[in-house]
């Protein structure tokens, strides 16, 4: 007579119960749904409209404190950027400084603040993000470097100085999502 086989029917067992149990669970949904005009009434959602003062600051909370980044900070804001520069990153930007911006041609940085220009000033600020948290002499390591907006741009080390798309870098501050390097002129994008 043979035996017969109970672990293999008390494994199917307990599998059965395990599917049918699983299988049974109605999980209820209770987020509120969101309507267009809802959606549309409030532009400021997102990461970086949360307030957190407890974590280390991000790019923009140390952007928006600091006083010689504010022609930066309106740009980002014009251009809708301020959720990127929240992401968890590592991000490396590139900030020009006020004086920076001051010295394009006159007029270029209201033109670009106009809602008509919102994509070309985008693409203008995306050139100077980097998927990356280089130190300044980290950075001495490279030629060129591939940038948020799918372009690259050149990097060269002259003594102690480091230059991004000729733009030299003058301090550098580390963000909970990256580091900023603040540079001395706007980093516009190779023309080719």
């Amino acid at each position: 007579m043979k035996s017969f086989p109970f672990f293999k029917i008390g494994t199917l067992l307990v599998f059965l119960v395990l599917f049918y149990n699983c299988k049974n669970e109605v999980k209820q949904d209770n987020t509120p749904v969101q309507t267009s005009s809802e959606a549309t009434s409030n532009s400021q959602k997102g990461q970086a409209f949360i307030d957190d003062s407890s974590s280390t600051p991000n790019i923009l909370q140390i952007a928006m404190q600091s006083p010689d980044h504010t022609t930066l900070v309106a740009a980002v804001q014009a251009a809708n950027l301020e959720n990127v520069l929240v992401n968890a990153g590592p991000l490396m930007v590139f900030a020009p400084t006020n004086e920076a911006f001051d010295a394009l041609p006159a007029g270029t940085v209201e033109t670009l603040l106009k809602p008509e220009n919102k994509e070309k000033l985008a693409a203008i600020l995306k050139h100077h993000v980097t998927a990356a948290n280089y130190s300044k002499d980290f950075l001495k390591k490279f030629k060129k470097l591939g940038q948020a907006d799918d372009t690259s741009t050149t990097v060269e080390v002259k003594g102690d100085d480091v230059y991004v798309g000729g733009a030299k870098i003058i301090a550098s501050i580390k963000a909970g999502n990256g580091i900023i390097h603040v540079v001395d002129k706007v980093i516009l994008p190779e023309t080719k």
